[in-house]
């Protein structure tokens, strides 16, 4: 799960600074404002790269969803990105997580197969 997540995290990071780029053609909005908004949201998701898997990981990556969705009332166009990262979102924890479901299983089943050692001459022992 984790590195489908982050994956879904270091786009959501460059998609935050190009909108920042975006944001900043609007007349009504400082530069500053612009930066430390989109500075704390690209920090946040770099950080949530290595939370994922602590308690409320995934809880923060949701708010993170919900943030980039709201601002599509800055600029527009984010509203469609900030749904699609939403849908990448939800793919990669609940694909992630059964792609952990299926590796602990594999490595439960190698362990309780005794291995069978062979001879040098390809005999078993």
């Amino acid at each position: 799960m984790r590195t489908l997540c982050a994956s879904t995290l270091i786009g959501e990071f460059f998609v935050i600074g190009f909108a920042g780029l975006v944001a900043m053609k609007e007349p009504d909005l400082s530069t500053a404002t612009v930066w430390t908004v989109c500075g704390i949201l690209m920090a946040l998701s770099v950080l949530l790269c290595g939370m994922i898997t602590r308690p409320g990981g995934v809880q923060l990556g949701w708010a993170l969803q919900i943030l980039l969705i709201a601002g599509g009332f800055v600029v527009p166009s984010m509203f469609v990105l900030g749904v699609a990262f939403a849908v990448l979102w939800w793919a990669s924890v609940h694909y992630g997580r059964k792609i952990d479901e299926a590796k602990a299983r594999f490595a439960a089943q190698a362990q309780s197969q005794p291995s069978a050692q062979a001879e040098p001459d390809g005999t078993p022992a």
